[in-house]
């Protein structure tokens, strides 16, 4: 019995320790966020081509640098990282990013899995594809660390109908 006690405290052990290094997955699907809801391929309005990379000067940024979207409307985020680090693109409203950039910052190596972002390396591309439910200023960032600090954060303004 001691054997197996020792080895369920080994496993609960692991298992904590996997989460506490882990995955970040599931949190922004379950639940409408302030900034809408993951949209439907078949629901997109338009697309819009979002460059993530680094500049001769050491400042990463997005090209463009603010999106403007109506309330309503379902965007197709066309991500590519053109530059030489790993980069990403989140979706959410202030207070979001900066809870999500905390996190980063404790755990680097976090693993994502939310539809309101995507982790590309270098010379890839992906997509988000977003329905914007309510009005507001909004924010895209990289909340790699070390990233936003490096300019790497751009203005989404969500106006009425």
């Amino acid at each position: 019995m001691k054997k197996l006690s020792i080895a369920l405290a080994g496993f609960l052990a692991m298992t904590g320790l996997a989460a506490a290094s882990g995955t970040h997955s599931g949190g922004h699907d379950d639940s409408m966020m302030a900034i809408g809801n993951p949209g439907k391929a078949s629901e997109v309005g338009r697309t819009i081509e979002v460059i993530m990379k680094e500049t001769d000067d050491g400042e990463m940024i997005f090209e463009p640098k603010e999106i403007n979207v109506k309330k309503g409307e379902t965007i197709r985020f066309m991500v590519m990282n053109k530059g030489e680090l790993e980069h990403e693109f989140v979706l959410d409203n202030h207070e979001g990013v900066m809870e999500h950039k905390e996190m980063m910052e404790r755990m680097p190596e976090m693993e994502h899995d939310d539809p309101n972002s995507v982790r590309l390396d270098p010379g890839m591309d992906g997509e988000v594809i977003w329905s914007f439910a309510n009005a507001g200023p909004f924010e895209f960032a990289c909340l790699i660390p070390g990233h936003y600090d490096s300019g790497m954060k751009g203005m989404l303004t969500v106006t009425g109908h």
